[in-house]
This record gives C-alpha cells, structure tokens and sequence, in this order.
C-alpha cells in the first residue's frame, strides 16, 4: 500500500547521479549543438534531440545506465522516452543540465 501511494504522490528515492557516472553511467545532453557549445557537464556526450533517433548507434550499451539532460528538463523527458522505446533499459531524465551538474558536486 506504501508502494502504491508513493507511486500515486511521485515520491521516489532520490537518484544518485554522481555515484551513477562514477560508475559508468553516459550523461546525455539533448540541446542543440550551439547550447552545448555554451556550456556543458564535463564528459557529456551531445546528440541534439531532432537528431537522436538517428544516432542512436553512438549509444553502443543498451544496459548501460544513460542520463538525459537539457536547458529544462523537457527535451531530456523526450529522449528518455526515444531511448525506452529503443531497448535502453536504464535511462534517466536528469532534467536542466545546470541542476544535474549541481547534483552531482
């Protein structure tokens, strides 16, 4: 019943990113290449959105933990929803690329 309610309220665990890059994890930056060229998470790998479904192939481990970034959080829930639909069995929205970096210092 906990469970359940936590799941109805969309109270989760909080996910530990820095501990998932330590081991292994891919940070994927969604936003378009002049974005990322203003700034990025250091070791960020850059497939804008509108071409991600077309690179997918750079994404070599399907079971290697993957975490989606952008300017707010919206393009990476997209891509999130791209790589599941592709096989990736663990991907992750990380939301604003900004606050994920703050979550992971």
């Amino acid at each position: 019943m906990i469970t359940t309610l936590k799941k109805i309220f969309g109270i989760e665990p909080k996910t530990d990113y820095a501990l998932m890059v330590k081991q292994g994890a891919v940070i994927l930056d969604v936003r378009t290449k002049v974005e990322f060229a203003n700034g990025h998470i250091k070791n960020a790998i850059n497939i804008p959105l509108s071409d991600l479904q077309n690179n997918l192939h750079k994404l070599k481990e399907k079971n290697n933990p993957i975490i989606a970034c952008c300017a707010s959080g919206m393009r990476s829930a997209s891509a999130k929803n791209i790589l599941k639909s592709n096989g990736y069995q663990q991907v992750y929205n990380g939301g604003g690329w900004i606050s994920l970096q703050n979550k992971m210092a």
